[in-house]
């Protein structure tokens, strides 16, 4: 076994969260920036829009990357108790398996999507003004979709053994390109949304290949080698099952995009889906450092819990939820106190400016909450607890943030839909503080149970 995953079980926990945390903050960090970057030279280089031709699309995307964190994440969680408990040869069976899982699954989805490409973004809530060049956009993101896959699943599988520092200069190697190549293409070659598209999977593909010669290297504890086609079915639903919670909290994020723009569709018009897609960018950028801090945390729980440390697996997660809470403190301080500055960043139009304000500052209004719910999540998937992690991953955007999608626009129109967020925040953080507060003290008593 490589030092990198031997000090999972010696290393003091704080410094070990710091190790394991920081790349991957920094790596969600600079990712969360190559999205906020995307989108302006979009806006600025095509307009309104193809901000909101990006927001259309962006369901597509969610479930490639859904698809990718189920088996990246079930895979890493089973990997890292493996470690832990010393079972090397399964730690690469499983490795093996999820390769082929992504690759497989990526080509799939692909092939359906460019079928049933044109009803597909019908149903997605576009307008009949930017249906084609949500096309355009869409099309070429399929053409690199098991780059997008691979490189996002291997990520996770990376940090499972402890080398936060590869997955971090995986990330930053990608959205440096992609920021790179996203002004040369939008405005200089003058490709609009289909300049933003290749520039996303070309940078991709190199993390993916950056990835591939770090395994080819033998720098990591896990090999390639005897690795064959070779898929075992009791295998990937064990994989499948543990990242299934993964796979719905992220589709779920499709499922919400698409009801939010057939809500805004139906009460704002174009306009308010480019908001939305603004709104959600700023968003989803929050929300990045706590799934940083989240990813940190896992493999030390899920190796600790594999060696039977429970003493470094309740520190560890106290550590994390703290971290986590402050972050997201942080995060609505900036959004309430800055809002219109935040905004004006993507747009200089007065209207986009002013609806965006607003709905940003409704949309984060429960922010304190999330880094909770985030790492309450992770903390099931890498205690190999499939069941509960997913109805904690079900519960905020299915069973909470939907219905009231539906409902709160029939009474407060637009403000309906901003108003929506807030509430399913504070219902989800209640549910998984009860859950936590059920559940936690009987699995550290029987470790046997996972």
């Amino acid at each position: 076994m490589k030092e990198q995953s031997k000090r999972l079980g010696v290393e003091g926990i704080g410094s070990l969260m710091a190790r394991l945390s920081i790349p991957a903050f920094v790596g969600m960090f600079v990712m969360g920036m190559y999205n906020i970057v995307d989108t302006i030279f979009v806006s600025y280089g095509v307009g309104s829009d193809g901000v909101a031709a990006l927001s259309i699309a962006f369901p597509v995307q969610m479930i490639l990357m859904a698809m990718a964190a189920m088996f990246g994440i079930g895979g890493a969680s089973i990997i890292s108790r493996s470690l832990g408990a010393g079972e090397q040869e399964r730690a690469n069976q499983i490795f093996h398996q999820v390769i082929w899982l992504v690759i497989l699954s990526s080509i799939f989805i692909a092939i359906v999507t460019f079928i049933f490409i044109d009803p597909l973004i019908t149903i997605f809530g576009a307008p009949a003004e930017i249906h084609t060049m949500t096309k355009d956009f869409l099309t070429l993101i399929l053409l690199g979709a098991a780059f997008q896959t691979f490189a996002m699943a291997m990520n996770n599988i990376v940090r499972s053994e402890g080398n936060a520092k590869t997955a971090m200069l995986t990330m930053i190697i990608s959205a440096v390109l992609n920021m790179i190549l996203n002004p040369i293409f939008i405005m200089g070659l003058h490709m609009g949304v289909r300049g933003s598209a290749l520039a996303t999977v070309i940078a991709q593909a190199v993390g993916a290949v950056w990835l591939l010669i770090y395994f080819l290297s033998g720098k990591s504890t896990l090999s390639l080698n005897g690795f064959k086609f070779r898929l075992d079915g009791k295998l990937s639903l064990r994989i499948m099952a543990i990242g299934f919670p993964s796979f719905i909290m992220m589709s779920a994020g499709s499922v919400v995009t698409i009801a939010v723009n057939w809500m805004l569709q139906l009460f704002g018009g174009t306009l308010a889906i480019a908001v939305y897609g603004v709104a959600n960018r700023i968003a989803s950028f929050v929300i990045m450092p706590i799934n940083g801090i989240t990813q940190g945390m896992q493999p030390i729980v899920g190796f600790n819990y594999g060696s039977r440390q429970l003493d470094r697996v309740i520190r560890a997660v106290k550590l994390g939820m703290v971290v986590a809470t402050i972050l997201s403190l942080i995060a609505w301080g900036v959004v309430e106190l800055f809002p219109s500055q935040l905004v004006r960043i993507f747009s200089d139009e007065p209207e986009m400016i002013s609806e965006g304000t607003n709905a940003l500052r409704l949309m984060l209004l429960a922010a304190p909450t999330i880094g909770f719910q985030i790492v309450c999540g992770g903390l099931y998937q890498a205690l190999g607890q499939a069941r509960i992690s997913f109805v904690i991953s079900l519960m905020r955007q299915i069973i909470c943030l939907v219905p009231l999608l539906l409902i709160l626009p029939q009474f407060f129109g637009l403000m309906g839909v901003w108003y929506a967020f807030p509430i399913a925040d504070v219902i989800a953080f209640s549910v998984c503080f009860f859950i936590l507060t059920k559940t936690w003290r009987r699995m550290l008593k029987n470790p046997d149970m996972v």
